[in-house]
């Protein structure tokens, strides 16, 4: 089962960095979206997101949401992160 997620750092509106992870694994679709966010978190050298209810509710709804630094222990040099779910079989 292919499972691809797109992560996007932004900063005034500006794309400053992204990356796509690929999971093939038989995982549930939870973890493979919290495996995703981890390999997204290493890659670009982030603490992890703090997941609140709305960006919950707008990644249910629309397979895609924002961290703003709401979801941050420590600060960051950026707008927000945004993660998409690209493709799913």
């Amino acid at each position: 089962k292919m499972f691809r997620l797109w992560a996007k750092i932004f900063k005034d509106n500006h794309m400053l960095r992204d990356t796509v992870i690929e999971d093939n694994s038989t995982d549930t679709r939870t973890h493979k979206i919290f495996h995703a966010l981890d390999e997204v978190c290493y890659q670009f050298d982030l603490g992890k997101p703090i997941w609140l209810d709305s960006t919950v509710k707008e990644f249910q709804k629309h397979d895609k949401t924002r961290f703003t630094q709401d979801c941050f222990v420590e600060p960051i040099d950026f707008d927000y992160l945004e993660i998409h779910v690209i493709e799913e079989d």
